[in-house]
């Protein structure tokens, strides 16, 4: 659509938003964010097809927590949002991904016919799996991989559930202009483009020259008018970085809204690349300050989860499927009772394995890790073992 007739769009679409309505959104983007409330509305009239699809997104918000206080007493524990790591393929090999760590990752091949192995979910299984999470009560599809833009039908994926957001991280080196071309009349989804810094820093650990195409992503994305983001893994070499109220601004200046912040994973307690414990209290008293001032979202994990009492893995907040369909507590665990080929959604989330891990409290506490279940893995184990659990660990030759 080209600049004039969206103007014209809007004009019109101006004319039918009475000032009540306006005050609803305001409201609604307040209770988000109080700081970064004017900004995300000016947005929303830059680009009018997100303003009209903004009051059927935030009924279907609605519709979803209502259908997930209904199972709740049913006995059955929803997520609000699923992660979906769509595709075990990535372009890139960064240094300490927990991705990697966790098995859910296949070597990338660039011949066209060996990209995607036969065990992996094609999307019309994507689609059912969506569907069903829908009726259940999800509303927010996280998409992770691998590398989301490699999985073919992403976007007309996403489109197809008007009604549902999706949140797409990606390590902004793989989109195409088709990508873009679809991206312009989206009206549901966010794209997350990873970084770890500076560009000495990313570039580092992902590779020669992903920090300018990272970027070059982002401003791609800010020209069709499709929310943008940064999420970085937050480690022992860049937490300084992350800091400095200098590179928040640079960030906000290039209309960046939203930042997630992950602490490292490490796969040994020993990893230098981990946070200590008094960098960790450090860093986030600093961000606790931002958010006071910047006009910025910023996530923080695992220190936003301390108000809902620890790790909200296992169904309590997320669940997790990987590209073979194994339902797991989270991204990191790799341990699965249930594969959604075979077996529905609603029935991984009641199985043993998550209730028990729900039941047993402490499980949930990080203990100051930056995940609750890697700081437990003896008691993990045993659950899995008592609750029949296999590895998901990819395996390419078996």
């Amino acid at each position: 659509m080209d600049k004039g007739k969206e103007n014209l769009n809007l004009t019109n679409f101006k004319k039918d938003l009475n000032t009540e309505n306006l005050k609803i959104i305001k409201d609604i983007l307040n209770k988000i964010n109080l700081t970064i409330g004017k900004k995300l509305l000016s947005w929303l009239f830059r680009y009018p097809r997100y303003l009209k699809n903004f009051f059927y997104l935030y009924q279907a918000y609605i519709n979803a927590q209502q259908t997930r206080e209904k199972e709740l007493k049913n006995g059955l524990q929803v997520p609000p949002t699923l992660i979906l790591s769509i595709t075990p393929h990535c372009n890139l090999k960064c240094e300490g991904c927990y991705a990697q760590v966790a098995g859910n990752i296949e070597p990338y091949k660039e011949e066209k016919n060996k990209i995607y192995t036969k065990n992996t979910l094609n999307q019309e299984k994507w689609s059912k799996i969506i569907e069903e999470s829908r009726e259940l009560g999800v509303f927010c599809n996280i998409i992770a991989g691998g590398e989301p833009f490699l999985f073919p039908g992403l976007i007309e994926l996403c489109n197809n559930f008007k009604d549902r957001t999706f949140v797409i991280f990606t390590n902004g080196t793989a989109l195409t202009p088709t990508d873009y071309e679809l991206l312009k009349y989206t009206t549901n989804l966010a794209i997350i483009v990873s970084i770890e810094g500076s560009p000495k820093i990313t570039n580092q650990r992902r590779g020669s020259k992903v920090y300018e195409k990272a970027f070059d992503t982002i401003k791609n994305l800010n020209k069709i008018g499709v929310p943008t983001g940064i999420s970085t893994t937050i480690t022992s070499i860049n937490y300084k970085y992350w800091m400095d109220p200098k590179n928040i601004d640079d960030l906000i200046a290039q209309d960046i809204r939203i930042i997630f912040l992950l602490e490292y994973i490490p796969p040994s307690p020993l990893d230098t690349l981990l946070l200590t414990p008094e960098q960790r209290i450090e860093f986030r008293a600093q961000i606790l300050e931002f958010r006071k001032i910047k006009p910025i979202f910023i996530i923080h994990s695992p220190g936003d989860e301390e108000k809902y009492g620890g790790c909200i893995s296992a169904g309590r907040g997320f669940a997790h499927i990987n590209a073979q369909g194994d339902l797991t507590p989270c991204p990191v665990s790799n341990i699965a009772t249930h594969n959604l080929t075979n077996s529905s959604l609603r029935e991984g989330l009641a199985s043993p394995l998550f209730k028990e891990i729900c039941k047993n409290e402490h499980l949930l506490e990080t203990e100051g890790m930056p995940c609750a279940l890697f700081a437990h893995p003896d008691e993990v184990s045993n659950l899995a073992q008592l609750g029949g659990a296999y590895k998901t660990n990819l395996n390419l030759e078996e």
